[in-house]
């Protein structure tokens, strides 16, 4: 950093600037492709994932909107640029030319992307977005792309799978506090919306993106009365309208009693007592001991939330225990997807214009089956039958039409071929073109609701939460037998 930039380090993150959100060898490869006079070749990239996360049988996809953000706004600015310039090899030379540096400061991205809209069910192997323009303008969108749908999908799929199991219970995002840093926290609030969270803790994101906000009150309310009803009686006064009583500082059953004695003030008043909420202990004995004073009470209405580490797991098996708990708040096992912590999503070139204008496949191999690339311009078709999803057949629309037949990518002698009177939809839709978005940003309550809409349309067994039954995803015949002679060409010529 600069002398002179040498400012608020949080202030500065958070900059007008985000354009050196890369990695240092995009811009080596940057520089290179400008040096060899090809920067300017047309190329096609695809984002994807290999495995679904957590062991589950879907994903979400999420973060178009902070990509298409990212890459509409793209630009070195002077302080980039002097940066940039400062920069040094490992023997003191000056690493980027000043002629590049002056052409990267004014690189616009413009490129053409066609993705899955967000709140879209995804599986492995297909593409989130297909990214096509110059070589260069491909390649420093690669990193930033990655990390705004990377994460937010793996959030927006595990809020997807917690909601699942608190079976139409509205589930609340408590996890800022945990989160990794601003950023992460902001982004998880915002996939948690996706996925199908109710609310948000996070009073910025519920600035910043519309998001619900829900909150109590903490262990620190009480404690700084030392009494708990007292406690209870200042918040009922400041907030007749928002009281769920924590009620496990002390003794848990206790508190309870003791929201049951300012509920029925607040009732005197025409209020009402939304509720109790349990941090600690036995979830399930409790909330059932809870649930029964406040019905004996004459409170039927005022819900029992719930909070401490749960995530789907837990609240399946609270929900199995016949647990009388209405909200679940989810946080630090949600938005940092605790037991599946990366998307591992990845960024492959699949197919670069020749010289003479037609298009050249490339892929990438690996002695892991799962690691080897799918070439071409790619696209997603999504075939229904009568009770929903049926089967995704992976297709190249640079290639003859497709036929129906899906060939599993790591196992050839798996297949299905669909009825040719089966519905289906192409799931990559146009969303920025030259440089520039095409429409403006869906509100998140409409990708909240596709999310919902998705997993209805998919089968239940492919929802379980433990060994889902494996949803079909193939490559499309022929271009699973054009795959397999690139493979042979490629192997042949790495032989010699």
């Amino acid at each position: 950093m600069l002398a002179s930039e040498r400012v608020n380090a949080l202030t500065r993150l958070y900059r007008p600037s985000l354009a050196l959100l890369t990695d240092l060898y995009q811009l080596t490869m940057a520089c290179a492709a400008w040096e060899a006079g090809v920067h300017e070749r047309e190329a096609v990239f695809h984002l994807s994932f290999r495995r679904q996360p957590f062991g589950g049988g879907y994903s979400v996809a999420a973060g178009l909107e902070f990509a298409l953000d990212w890459l509409e706004g793209f630009s070195i600015d002077a302080g980039d640029a002097a940066w940039l310039s400062s920069l040094e090899g490992p023997g003191g030379e000056t690493l980027f030319p000043p002629a590049f540096v002056t052409w990267l400061s004014g690189l616009r991205l413009e490129l053409s992307v066609d993705a899955l809209r967000e709140g879209t069910l995804v599986f492995p192997h297909e593409p989130l977005l297909r990214v096509r323009g110059p070589i260069v303008a491909c390649m420093l969108a690669e990193t930033a792309l990655l990390n705004l749908v990377n994460f937010q999908t793996l959030v927006a799929t595990k809020a997807a799978r917690i909601c699942e199991a608190a079976r139409g219970d509205a589930v609340l995002e408590f996890g800022l506090r945990r989160a990794q840093g601003v950023d992460g926290g902001l982004a998880a609030s915002r996939g948690a919306y996706i996925g199908g969270c109710a609310a948000t803790s996070n009073v910025l994101a519920g600035r910043l993106y519309g998001i619900p906000v829900r909150g109590t009150h903490a262990h620190s309310w009480v404690m700084l009365y030392g009494d708990e009803q007292e406690a209870f009686a200042a918040y009922a006064r400041a907030m007749p309208h928002n009281c769920v009583f924590l009620v496990d500082t002390y003794d848990t059953l206790e508190g309870v009693d003791h929201a049951i004695d300012i509920g029925r003030a607040l009732r005197a008043q025409g209020h009402t007592l939304q509720g109790v909420r349990l941090d600690s202990g036995d979830l399930a004995w409790l909330s059932i001991q809870a649930r029964q004073k406040l019905d004996a009470a004459g409170f039927p209405e005022a819900r029992i939330y719930a909070s401490s580490d749960l995530d789907e797991h837990l609240i399946t098996s609270l929900k199995t225990q016949g647990a009388q708990i209405a909200v679940w708040g989810v946080g630090t096992r949600l938005v940092t997807c605790f037991d599946d912590p990366a998307l591992g999503g990845v960024y492959k070139l699949s197919a670069v214009r020749r010289a003479e204008g037609a298009w050249e496949a490339r892929m990438k191999l690996s002695e892991q089956r799962a690691k080897v690339s799918i070439p071409g311009h790619l696209q997603v078709r999504r075939y229904r039958d009568a009770n929903g999803f049926d089967a995704d057949l992976i297709w190249d629309v640079e290639g003859p039409p497709p036929s129906r037949t899906l060939v599993d990518p790591l196992d050839h002698t798996r297949r299905k071929t669909v009825d040719p009177s089966q519905p289906y939809e192409d799931l990559l839709v146009p969303v920025f073109r030259d440089g520039r978005r095409l429409e403006p940003p869906e509100p998140l309550e409409v990708l909240r609701a596709r999310t919902l809409e998705q997993l209805a349309s998919l089968d239940a067994t492919h929802r379980r939460l433990v060994h889902p039954h494996e949803y079909p995803v193939g490559l499309e015949q022929g271009l699973a037998e054009r795959r397999d002679a690139l493979i042979l060409q490629l192997r042949e010529q790495s032989a010699r």
